[in-house]
């Protein structure tokens, strides 16, 4: 049954929202899955701030381009799935890397990440990226560090006084 214009309009929308709300993506090629393997994935997916959705093809490049991509035919041949990831790339990728290792039945074919496209290894390799916690508490670890050392500095001039002070004191006391 073909879809109406009205439907794809729709389509376009929601694939370009996605588009527009993601900072990378991941193409895979979901031959084989069930539909209950697909919302299972979504649920371990839905933890992680990322969307897993079926695409068509021929209406998702239109979003593409109406997004200001390139168009990306070669990585968009057969049934395709993408995973949208919106602030934490690596922990969204990660998860979909453990449920394919699980199911072993959908494969990565590429990504697009800040409008550059990747191949199928470079889009596995966005799970070994850093989580959002870990990039924030270097962030902090870094920002820290400098402060940390600038009391220790100001406060070993007093420190060296009061153990010369204790010192005489104690001498002091020996003598007396």
């Amino acid at each position: 049954m073909a879809i109406t214009r009205k439907k794809k309009e729709s389509l376009i929308s929601a694939y370009k929202e996605q588009i527009d709300h993601s900072s990378a993506m991941v193409f895979t090629d979901f031959r084989g899955i069930s539909v209950a393997q697909v919302q299972s994935l979504r649920n371990k997916l839905g933890d992680n701030a990322a969307t897993y959705m079926v695409v068509k093809n021929t209406l998702f490049e239109i979003a593409l381009t109406q997004s200001g991509h390139e168009a990306l035919s070669e990585k968009l041949a057969g049934p395709n799935a993408v995973l949208f990831l919106s602030e934490d790339i690596g922990t969204g990728v990660k998860a979909l890397k453990d449920w394919i290792k699980s199911a072993q039945i959908v494969e990565i074919t590429g990504g697009l990440l800040e409008g550059s496209l990747l191949n199928a290894t470079q889009a596995e390799a966005l799970a070994d990226l850093p989580t959002k916690e870990q990039i924030l508490s270097m962030i902090l670890g870094a920002l820290s560090a400098p402060s940390g050392k600038l009391v220790r500095t100001i406060n070993a001039p007093a420190a060296s006084l009061a153990r010369v002070i204790n010192a005489r004191v104690e001498k002091m006391k020996e003598a007396a």
